[in-house]
């Protein structure tokens, strides 16, 4: 096979294979109505600029523009964004400084376009090892800023508290006194070590039945102050089996990047909605999937979203806390960025058989609005990293 669209990627004894793309436009576009069954969150990437003369350690440094305008892409079909969360930024290139940046400019573009917003709430302004009121101090602070812009706060697992923590019990009286501070409902979040290593033990137990009992605690003793949990354990019989046992009216938003349709479509006993790092690069495909939900018909939303598992579970593949790099090198396919370049760094974090599979994926799925274009980025890809086209 040959010709200007054929892309030679790598395989895996060394040599090539040639691929050629789908020419086929994609059928989702922005708009249409609200999505009434599910509260879908995507934990949205943030856009580096390439032209800064930054340290892979040093505070990092964001193109603004096109970091808010890949917000306003997914606001216009529908879906929330998760702000600020975890591996999306936190502890991985993005201070808090800068992420207390984010959380401004983001939370403002939210109010000027009516989207929604939920923003991560943490302690990595802290440097370890630090005492328990430390962590308190450094929650708070957090959650004082994300209140302030009018965003909803995502409580998120600290690395500090896990390091600190010496029993179930100072969680619960942690999580408690920031519940008692919150003046709304907000999001816990149980974010499992193939995420960060360093939250091995969260909860005070390595045995995951114990660190959930003491989770349920937290929520039964505030349940007037949790709107919900996000789950990321990747384990859907867990977060299933979690799922029952909460108080009514709290929710479970799934963070399961390798088992979200059948979580998001639920069964008889209940269903989760959704905050998730995949629909990023799937976010109008997922919208489109929810819509579809939102008149009944499951087996036309798994039809959808049960092709997008394969990609999502290749993107996420250990160390999981690497997943961005294949996230934001479809948002440059993608043309959503000019570039494949990444805070702290992390565009190395993948191999190239790794990216190059990515690609394909993601070309298979019709994600890409001009796979020409998307053809044409990968193939300046390869080149420049020795695949020659």
């Amino acid at each position: 096979m040959s010709g200007p669209r054929r892309v030679l990627l790598p395989d895996a004894g060394g040599g090539t294979r040639a691929y050629i793309p789908r020419d086929e436009l994609p059928r989702t576009t922005a708009g249409g109505p609200p999505l009434t069954s599910r509260t879908v969150f995507s934990a949205a990437h943030v856009v580096a600029d390439p032209y800064a003369d930054v340290a892979p350690d040093g505070p990092a440094a964001v193109d603004w523009d096109a970091t808010l305008a890949f917000r306003r892409h997914l606001w216009s079909h529908g879906l929330g964004v998760a702000e600020a969360m975890d591996t999306a930024q936190r502890g991985m290139g993005l201070d808090w400084a800068g992420a207390a940046e984010l959380i401004r400019r983001s939370a403002a573009e939210a109010k000027a376009v009516g989207g929604r917003i939920a923003c991560g709430v943490g302690t990595d302004q802290l440097d370890l090892p630090a005492s328990l009121p430390d962590v308190r101090d450094a929650y708070e602070e957090q959650l004082a800023l994300v209140e302030s812009v009018g965003a909803q706060p995502i409580l998120m697992a600290s690395r500090a508290l896990a390091a600190a923590a010496t029993s179930p019990g100072d969680y619960l009286e942690t999580y408690g006194h920031l519940l008692r501070q919150a003046t709304e409902p907000v999001i816990l979040h149980w974010l499992g070590p193939m995420f960060d290593p360093a939250l091995e033990g969260y909860w005070g137990s390595a045995d995951l039945d114990t660190a959930t009992d003491t989770f349920l605690e937290v929520i039964v003793s505030h349940p007037d102050k949790v709107d919900g949990i996000k789950v990321s354990l990747l384990d859907a019989d867990r977060e299933i089996a979690l799922r029952r046992r909460l108080p009514d009216g709290v929710r479970c938003y799934t963070g399961d990047d390798f088992n979200y349709p059948e979580l998001i479509a639920g069964d008889d006993h209940g269903f989760s909605h959704a905050l998730l790092g995949i629909f990023d690069p799937l976010g109008p495909l997922a919208a489109e999937a929810v819509r579809v939900l939102d008149t009944g018909d499951v087996k036309r939303f798994r039809a959808l979203l049960d092709p997008t598992v394969e990609l999502s579970r290749h993107l996420f593949q250990a160390p999981t806390r690497y997943y961005k790099t294949g996230v934001v090198l479809l948002a440059w396919l993608a043309g959503h960025q000019t570039h494949f370049t990444m805070v702290g760094g992390l565009q190395s974090a993948r191999s190239l058989p790794h990216l190059a599979r990515a690609y394909e994926l993601a070309d298979g799925l019709g994600l890409f609005p001009v796979p020409d274009l998307a053809a044409a980025r990968m193939r300046s890809l390869l080149t420049v990293h020795g695949v020659p086209q």
